[in-house]
């Protein structure tokens, strides 16, 4: 299977990753299969879509164009890692080719290729990903929410107990 094989059979998942001045940041983006589109040999396109409004990954891009891509197919063992630089676009022309549902991407992502590989799928063998009897079932997986509040309780607790330690021990 080569790469354009594999980027157009990809429809839920590639991870993005950019760095900045805030530090690194890695995003996943989904849609339907062949999403990400290949334009030429040394070109792809991601639309960015509605999402939940975070933008990290673009600022990160204004700052530092380097990007790397990580391609999961379901089902596939193999992995496809990509490496480049990435401008952002607003072209209205390019927008229009991308529509989802009725729905114009907010910007288009334009990465320029210059290294990619396929990754060894051992990682994903172990970990038996796409074995449907070993995925969680989503009942037993705590919410957002509960595991956000989980790491405030924990940093509160660490508050009041280093304000413990400091208080005076009778004497």
């Amino acid at each position: 299977m080569g790469p354009r094989v594999l980027i157009n059979g990809t429809w839920y998942y590639v991870t993005i990753a950019t760095g900045g001045p805030e530090g690194p940041d890695c995003s996943p983006r989904g849609d339907a299969p062949g999403f990400v589109r290949v334009s030429d040999e040394k070109t792809l396109l991601i639309p960015d879509r509605v999402g939940n409004n975070r933008i990290e990954t673009l600022r990160n891009l204004v700052r530092d164009p380097r990007i790397a891509l990580h391609f999961l197919v379901p089902g596939c063992g193999e992995t496809l890692r990509v490496k480049g630089h990435a401008a952002i676009s607003n072209n209205s022309i390019l927008l229009q080719t991308m529509v989802a549902n009725g729905k114009l991407p907010r910007t288009v992502i334009i990465v320029s290729v210059e290294r990619a590989y396929f990754h060894c799928g051992k990682a994903l063998k172990r970990s038996r990903l796409w074995e449907n009897v070993k995925q969680p079932s989503a009942a037993r997986m705590p919410s957002p929410n509960a595991m956000m509040a989980s790491v405030q309780w924990d940093r509160l607790r660490e508050r009041i107990m280093a304000r413990v330690r400091m208080l005076p021990i009778g004497k």
